[in-house]
């Protein structure tokens, strides 16, 4: 399965649309799925909304629990890689990063710009 890097610095706002949740290797037994190191695989639904465009819904797996991401905040995530994938009549595109977290938050300035004096 080939990756393919996403520059997600071109989909806009990027932010939680659903919790961190365990992704599921075995519904039946309730397993949760495991990366290579032995962290709990999470996925996490996230909003994308360029300019001009409709919100999509897409799910990021994530290896262990994004700290801080709740439902409405705002995400920055990084090392993100689209995969394709087919199994017998499905077909669709999967997403999974290396880490989310939530995004910084902006201040409003409290002052003008530095060197535009005035006078009073």
């Amino acid at each position: 399965m080939q990756s393919i890097p996403v520059d997600t610095s071109r989909l806009g706002v990027l932010r939680c649309a659903v919790g961190p949740e365990p992704k599921m290797a075995d519904f039946e037994t309730k397993q949760v799925k495991k990366d290579r190191d032995g962290n709990t695989v999470y996925t996490v639904g996230v909003t994308v909304r360029q300019e001009g465009r409709r919100v999509s819904v897409i799910e990021i797996a994530v290896p262990g629990e994004p700290k801080g991401v709740v439902e409405g905040t705002e995400v920055r995530v990084t090392g993100m890689e689209a995969f394709a994938w087919a199994m017998g009549d499905r077909h669709g595109i999967s997403f999974r990063a290396s880490a989310i977290t939530p995004a910084p938050t902006a201040h409003a300035p409290t002052a003008g710009p530095a060197g535009k004096g005035g006078s009073a």
